[in-house]
Formats: structure tokens, sequence, C-alpha cells
């Protein structure tokens, strides 16, 4: 039997944070039954659907429920007080008799909720991290934001481009410059591990597979990067044009799982070097052809791109500058309701 029946967590989450996941473990470990109340403002950048979503993948074990709250922050004015309550209470589907927070305003909180007030970490000692923290440093806050957090504001990068024009080469430079994860080309090695061989014909249930495998991994790395940085050998979109290439139409399902699934930058690599014969590439006399047509899928995405022909040193050279200039524009998220 744990100490309460139902506990409360509730914030902005904006966004969730390892302080947020400290009260929500706290909660947990002293109730039965936890619900989080994501409160949000349309003056904020993140929708308040995502941040429900993050603390959903995190924390299964809570109920998470959302509202928005227009109404300014001031603990000291009653009537300020009654309108926050008017939200909080719509949002409970039972009353509470334990509320968890890390900051003073809880106790007030608690006392009109006829509920006991648990401070968690009060003054953020042990978790020195905050919403306006991450705002700021987003970088330098890595280390605060959980997987599905991460997920949300990592950079994505993709080199792509027809067969032999140095994809892996270049994509590996960048993941040794940047000390981040490359992901490579799943559909390369699905083409050596395929029922049949090379020989037998290609179907579309096969780019599925590759593009939901290469996602997978993509989401994985990200995960596992020590920066909002991760760079893919190829990608979904790509798996567009060989699915036109091996099956001779377009597919639906995979065109729409690329919709959805874009990256911050495309970086698309020339056909101007000498074609390399590997034993499994169509041949040089499709490359310049299959080229343009990476140009008018990539040109046709509304991503940001840029083409880097020249020499190793040029090609890493041009695509460091173009992934810099994206970090450096950050993600320029709003102020929050004060």
């Amino acid at each position: 039997m744990k100490r309460f029946a139902h506990g409360i967590v509730l914030g902005k989450f904006y966004p969730f944070h390892a302080g947020h996941q400290q009260l929500v473990r706290a909660a947990s470990a002293a109730c039965e039954r936890v619900t989080v109340q994501v409160l949000a403002s349309s003056v904020e950048s993140i929708p308040m659907d995502v941040r429900a979503a993050w603390i959903r993948a995190e924390h299964p074990e809570v109920h998470v429920v959302a509202g928005m709250d227009e109404v300014q922050v001031d603990y000291d004015s009653p009537a300020v007080w009654d309108a926050h309550m008017q939200v909080i209470e719509s949002l409970l589907d039972t009353s509470v008799d334990a509320v968890f927070t890390s900051d003073d305003y809880g106790a007030e909180l608690a006392r009109r909720l006829d509920a006991q007030w648990c401070q968690v970490d009060p003054g953020r000692v042990a978790t020195p991290v905050s919403g306006t923290a991450v705002r700021a440093d987003v970088p330098g806050m890595w280390w605060a934001l959980p997987t599905a957090v991460r997920q949300w504001f990592c950079r994505r990068v993709v080199v792509l481009g027809a067969e032999s024009t140095g994809t892996t080469t270049l994509a590996t430079a960048l993941g040794d410059h940047y000390r981040v994860p490359v992901v490579p080309e799943y559909g390369r090695q699905w083409t050596l591990d395929r029922p049949g061989g090379l020989e037998s014909p290609w179907s579309t249930e096969e780019f599925d597979l590759i593009a939901v495998e290469h996602q997978r991994q993509e989401v994985e790395a990200i995960r596992q990067s020590p920066r909002p940085l991760m760079i893919s050998d190829t990608d979904v979109l790509a798996t567009t044009i060989w699915h036109e290439r091996y099956v001779g139409t377009a597919s639906a399902t995979v065109v729409a799982r690329a919709k959805a699934w874009q990256p911050d930058l495309y970086v698309l690599s020339g056909d101007e070097i000498p074609f390399v014969q590997d034993g499994l590439r169509d041949g040089e006399h499709l490359r310049h052809d299959m080229q343009q047509r990476f140009r008018e899928v990539v040109r046709a995405s509304g991503v940001p791109w840029i083409e880097v022909p020249g020499s190793r040193t040029q090609r890493l050279a041009d695509a460091v500058a173009a992934i810099d200039a994206l970090l450096a524009r950050g993600w320029h998220l709003a102020d929050p309701l004060g």
C-alpha cells in the first residue's frame, strides 16, 4: 500500500526535462495513481499535444491530461489563483490527496485542493535544470532531456545521392567531425540479405521494410547522440527514388512516410567523381539520370538542401558550413506565458 491514493504533478513542461521526471517518479513511488497535467498557452512554441505525448512516452504508468491555461502567473493574486484553479480542477476526474512540486507554489496549490504538499528537490539542487535553461541552451542542457524530447529537438542531416557519389564517405566524415552517430544505409544491407538475392524482382513491401527500419535506426541514433545532431546516409526520401527505379512506379506508402519524417537538411553529393562498381550497383550509364532525379525530388521536398561536388576535403568543408549554420540558428522558442 502506497502512502497516497492519488497524486498530481502539473506544469508547462516547456520542454519536459529531467527535473520534471524527478517529480513524476517521486509521485509514482508515493501514489497509487498519478495525474500529470500539461498546462499550455497559445503564445508558446511547442504544441500542447507534443508535450503530453513526451510524458506518455517516457512515463506510461501515469495518467496525462492537457489543457490550455491562458492566465498570467501571479502567485500573490487570489483572483489569478482562482482562474488557474478553474482549469486545473476541470482536468481532474477525481480528488487528489497529494501535490508534488519543486517550487513553493505547491503549498498554495495543495491547500486549494485540500491535499498534502510534497516538495521534491527544493531549489533544484539534485537536478539543476529548468525549462528556461533548456530553452536558452539546448545543446548545453542536452543531458537533461529525455529521449522522446531529444527526438523533437535533434537536427537531422541526411547525405544522399545516386550510386557511387561518395555519400557514405561524406556521412562518415561528418560523423567523425561532429562526434555524433551516423546511420548507415539500411537499403544496402537489405540488398545483401534479401531472399532471392540480387536477381529476384523487388516488391513494394521490401521498400516499406527498408523505410521503417532505416527510420527506426535514425530514432535510436538520436537517443544515443551526445548533442542535438544526427547524420544519416540516405533516408526514406531516397527510398522513394529507389522504389521508382526497381518497381517502376512511386510507392504511396513510402512517399507518405517520407513526407511525415523530413530532416532539417539534405546534403546531395556530386556525381562528378569516378564511378566504382562494387557488385551491387546498376552501372555508370544510369548514374547521371539518377542524380538528376535526386535533385528533382530533393528540391520538391521543401527541405533545405545543398549539393557538394569536388574533393573529399571540399565536400566536407561545404557540408560542415551548412550544418554549422543550421545549428547556429537555434530553436527560437517563444517565452512562456509568465
